[in-house]
């Protein structure tokens, strides 16, 4: 191991570890870690950033799959559409990239609304959003089992993208329903956006998903594990008809767990910026704020129900917390790039890290 192999590593041990910090306390962060941790081996932000990196180039289309209609309100939630339009920022920040965030209906006045929020255009046509400069597109994604087909055939034919994200999107299970964290049938709220996950991935695409439970797109990565340790993952656990419990058939090549699949999102987000030697890519905790405030005007609840700033029940402050905690983590360690020589090459020849 070298000196940059070190530092990647222990930037995507800290950003990890934050983004699993667990306040509830009941563990779920930690069990869906281990699992994902034992089929990606290195640090799951790193590994995710540095495959970005290897793939983006300027003007690249990237699609952002988010969007979890929640019940009973039937209202889309705030995990997902935060960490989405933040992500958009960054790939842009970092790669002039094109980011495309699509979305349920439902979603579509909060899009707009966040991502001018921190100073972006959204635009609905393709073509304008490849010549106009900080401009992200959006596209509804049907509900329609049928037409999600269709629709997702049309969508690669006509803009096929560099690499597909998913964040806190959901996933049918082996019987093609979709349920929420506790096994009730969502299957008519939700937009089919694993079918245009899933055949990207099928078409040699990269993608990545990141989730906070298993009933998201790409959670099926870890299946065994999931089906094993998370509650009403199994057969027969669900609260439907269908029995199959709530876990995601999809797999992702790439996947991120989180106590809340934005702080994965911001975990990778943090390590681009770690990777580019560039922190202005991770946002501020006043850019976290601006966003968050506006989804909740848009209509976008928490987990809990509330319309008040939340996501996943962790008020504005704690997800400023987290946001300003990963920004300090990277930034000390593009401060420290180029200095404590010494101390960096004496541990390397401790080998101790010789194995990670």
């Amino acid at each position: 191991m070298n000196r940059e192999e070190l530092r990647q590593y222990h930037v995507g041990e800290n950003l990890d570890h934050i983004m699993n910090l667990d306040p509830r306390g009941y563990g779920v962060s930690r069990i869906l870690y281990k699992g994902s941790r034992a089929v990606n081996k290195s640090p799951l932000t790193i590994s995710s950033a540095n495959a970005l990196d290897c793939v983006l180039q300027k003007g690249d289309l990237v699609y952002i799959i988010t969007g979890f209609i929640l019940l009973p309100f039937h209202m889309p939630e705030m995990d997902g559409m935060v960490g989405s339009i933040l992500l958009a920022r960054a790939l842009i920040a970092a790669y002039d990239a094109k980011p495309v965030i699509i979305c349920p209906e439902d979603n579509k006045k909060a899009v707009f609304q966040c991502a001018n929020s921190v100073g972006l255009h959204v635009m609905e046509e393709i073509e304008s959003l490849r010549r106009l400069p900080y401009s992200m597109g959006m596209i509804t994604f049907t509900k329609d089992r049928e037409q999600a087909e269709e629709q997702a055939d049309w969508m690669m034919k006509h803009m096929m993208p560099k690499a597909v994200i998913s964040i806190e999107a959901p996933g049918a299970n082996c019987f093609g329903e979709y349920h929420n964290a506790v096994g009730m049938n969502v299957t008519e709220l939700e937009a089919k956006t694993d079918v245009l996950f899933e055949k990207l991935k099928e078409s040699g695409v990269l993608n990545i998903a990141i989730g906070d439970l298993g009933n998201e797109i790409g959670m099926g990565a870890i299946a065994d594990h999931i089906r094993k340790y998370i509650p009403y993952s199994g057969a027969n656990q669900c609260q439907c008809e269908c029995q199959g419990g709530i876990l995601a058939k999809s797999a992702t090549d790439h996947i991120i767990t989180a106590t809340v699949s934005d702080w994965g999102c911001y975990g990778m987000i943090a390590a681009l910026a770690f990777l580019k030697n560039d922190l202005s890519i991770m946002h501020t905790g006043e850019m976290e704020r601006s966003v968050m405030e506006a989804a909740a005007k848009s209509g976008i609840i928490d987990m809990t129900g509330s319309l008040r700033p939340g996501i996943d029940g962790f008020d504005m402050e704690m997800n400023v917390a987290i946001v300003e905690l990963m920004r300090q983590s990277v930034g000390f360690s593009i401060e420290y790039r180029k200095t404590q020589n010494d101390w960096f090459e004496k541990v390397i020849e401790k080998e101790f890290y010789v194995a990670v």
